[in-house]
């Protein structure tokens, strides 16, 4: 039984303050001495790095898409063991889920999954009365969606925050927090979100403080939790990546960090280490060497957009992930590792391992895919279906090599990326806790490298 007490942080829509809130809550209740578990609804990279700084433990998403729905539950407890509190940010709005497909990925069913009441930010700036109308509405809507409270934010005034909570009363829902308007809290975007945490260091340790003194001066924190602690125990059993390893000496799998390549889910670490691989990280802003003994690759998604003269300026360690990838090494590269792979990005030269060149684009990419690996590759059988995500504002030109690494079925069929030799590159990310042999396979060809 998983009994750890927990709440969803929800709202009506998308920019209504959910992130500040959540971090928040997380900050105010980790500086209480809590041990709080963070984690995120959706395929979102970034938000659960600020949820990391405010806690101290991996942000975790869960994202019944892409993992389904019967593991939402196991990851939680997964990610939430030994813990006093967890706390759930929500992604777009309370009942916005994947396109065309119901309820299916939205805050809404994952708090369903995990049997939490939901807490309601609700950006209050341009409403008084009307605040009540919207919070009977989305309380109303699916009985099996519990909203315990409402959270107001970015109210104006005294004179403000007495008619919202004047017109609330009726509603039968409490108010459990009112946050003022406040520019220290704001964090700043760009063309795909927030600015990541690696990018900010000390400005982002700031926000943070910021937001966690901001919920906890306005926000009944012991209400809040003596809510969390209304969720009922769950009886799934925790997500593990156990599974026997491969046997033999354990190869190292290089996975690239820092500012440029932030995007990553903690569980595929996790489930590399479990496989039997030494997982070290490393930056390729800074590291001029592979780690030592490196026998496979892994490059995830981020910015390097934002870092192409960095990246390139980088030569040594270009010429080594190069040489690394042309030996035939098991190379594992989603969207950010896929344009570094490549000729060029916007002009600047990249590691050239890829016959094809990246560029900005004005058009975002973005949305739930559904794929099947279309060769072997030492990620994915040829056959393998996944689920996953794109999230970009580059285009990759060809889009596709001789042998592509995925043939998509939604939303619109084509193929897409590269499979040659050891490296397996796409624009496509994927969530492993829902295919974990695809770890396991990587592994295994990491280990029979060292011997061609």
């Amino acid at each position: 039984m998983v009994n750890v007490p927990r709440l969803v942080i929800a709202a009506p829509a998308s920019n209504s303050g959910k992130t500040t809130v959540a971090t928040g809550l997380m900050a105010a209740f980790a500086a209480r001495g809590l041990a709080v578990s963070p984690h995120k609804v959706g395929p979102d990279y970034i938000d659960p790095g600020y949820h990391s700084l405010a806690t101290g433990r991996p942000g975790r998403n869960l994202d019944a898409y892409m993992c389904g729905t019967d593991l939402v539950a196991p990851l939680f407890a997964h990610g939430s063991a030994g813990c006093d509190l967890a706390v759930v940010e929500g992604v777009m709005g309370l009942y916005d889920g994947a396109s065309g497909q119901g309820e299916l990925a939205s805050t809404a069913q994952v708090a369903k999954l995990l049997k939490a009441p939901v807490v309601l930010v609700v950006d209050a700036s341009s409403q008084s009365r009307s605040v009540a109308a919207l919070v009977h509405g989305f309380a109303s809507w699916d009985p099996e969606v519990r909203i315990g409270g409402v959270i107001l934010n970015k109210v104006a005034s005294d004179r403000h925050e007495a008619l919202l909570r004047d017109a609330l009363d009726e509603s039968g829902l409490p108010v459990l927090g009112v946050i003022r308007r406040a520019p220290q809290v704001a964090t700043p975007s760009r063309h795909l979100g927030l600015v990541p945490v690696a990018e900010r260091q000390s400005d982002a340790v700031d926000a943070v403080r910021a937001m966690g003194e901001r919920v906890r001066a306005g926000c009944d924190l012991d209400a809040l939790m003596a809510l969390a602690r209304t969720a009922p125990a769950l009886a799934d059993e925790p997500w593990a990546p156990a599974y026997a390893p491969v046997e033999g000496p354990r190869p190292v799998v290089a996975v690239a960090g820092g500012a440029a390549f932030t995007f990553a889910y903690a569980e595929h670490a996790e489930l590399l280490a479990a496989a039997g691989a030494e997982v070290v990280t490393f930056d390729p802003l800074r590291d001029e060497k592979l780690p030592m003994g490196t026998a496979g690759l892994v490059i995830g998604g981020g910015f390097p957009e934002m870092y192409a003269p960095e990246l390139s300026a980088n030569e040594p360690l270009r010429r080594a992930v190069t040489e690394l990838a042309l030996s035939g090494a098991p190379v594992a590269a989603e969207c950010a590792g896929l344009l570094y792979l490549a000729r060029e990005l916007d002009g600047k030269p990249m590691c050239g391992v890829l016959d094809a060149e990246a560029r900005m684009s004005e058009r975002l990419t973005l949305g739930y895919r559904q794929a099947v690996a279309v060769s072997d590759s030492p990620l994915a059988a040829a056959g393998t279906r996944m689920r996953g995500h794109e999230f970009h504002r580059t285009v990759l030109e060809p889009a596709a090599g001789n042998t592509p690494a995925w043939g998509m079925h939604q939303p619109e069929r084509r193929v897409e990326g590269y499979v040659q030799r050891g490296v397996h590159a796409s624009y496509l990310h994927t969530h492993w806790a829902a295919s974990p042999e695809v770890a396991r396979r990587f592994v295994e060809h990491c280990r029979a490298f060292p011997a061609r």
